[in-house]
């Protein structure tokens, strides 16, 4: 049995499936979801988008809320399905969208933009293409590195916002609450997002929590919890279960 006891701030159905994951290899967890998804309603420029996606050289899925979402639209709007490669930043999106029979291609070194910039596979689509056209699905916002990265290799870059992540209702100091109540000794958050409401939620209480060992995903949100205050960041280098584990199995909680 580990003697981690760790909070899970996924969105609700997401962090429901890491517990049962960690729980069977006796790590406990208690689950507190800071990223609800609110899909954007449908739009003419979804439909279009859909209807037309042959004229891309590839399409990039960031997260399972595009990917599940997309799914849908592509089942709408998109029949047949077009030959085209399709990639995603992690695994976790890779499974979702290979459940609907799609070929996907991902980074095995990491959940990241960086990571995925560099997979072959998707220079070799770009480079095939004589007017290369990517197509990201993704939600409200984001980060700009991997289109700014992509325009600078000369390749046309759309965007398709299919979803916003919004901050649950929370009573002020109910975080510190749960924490102390369940004895937790470890935080867990899937995005630089995530980390952001764990913050804002945290309020007066961050200096206490910052001293806890934080599993963050990739080293672009290791070093923002780094920045914030955060005291000990283990990068476990993706947002899967089993990346999780891995990190868990690595650093055991008497360790840190």
């Amino acid at each position: 049995m580990s003697a981690w006891r760790l909070l899970l701030t996924r969105p609700a159905e997401d962090c429901a499936a890491l517990a049962q994951a960690l729980g069977a290899q006796g790590v406990a967890s208690h689950c507190m979801p800071l990223l609800a998804i609110e899909a954007l309603d449908e739009t003419p420029q979804q439909r279009s988008t859909f209807a037309a996606l042959q004229r891309y050289s590839a399409v990039i899925v960031v997260s399972k809320p595009a990917a599940r979402i997309g799914l849908r639209l592509l089942t709408q709007y998109a029949a047949p399905t077009p030959d085209l490669p399709w990639f995603s930043v992690g695994a976790a999106t890779a499974a979702v969208l290979a459940e609907h029979g799609l070929h996907v291609h991902f980074p095995d070194s990491g959940d990241d933009s960086e990571a995925l910039l560099a997979l072959p596979m998707l220079q070799q689509a770009i480079a095939a293409a004589s007017a290369p056209r990517v197509l990201i699905l993704r939600g409200e916002g984001g980060r700009e590195f991997l289109a700014e990265r992509l325009r600078g290799q000369g390749v046309t870059v759309d965007y398709l916002p299919l979803y916003r992540r919004v901050l649950p209702q929370y009573a002020v100091g109910e975080l510190n609450r749960r924490v102390l109540a369940e004895r937790l000794n470890g935080l867990v958050v899937s995005s630089g997002q995530g980390f952001e409401h764990l913050l804002q939620l945290a309020g007066d209480d961050w200096p206490a929590l910052a001293r806890l060992p934080l599993f963050v995903p990739s080293p672009r949100v290791a070093e923002q919890a780094r920045n914030a205050g955060a005291e000990i960041v283990v990068d476990c280098r993706g947002a899967s279960a089993a990346a999780l584990q891995a990190a868990l199995e690595q650093f055991p909680a008497a360790a840190l």
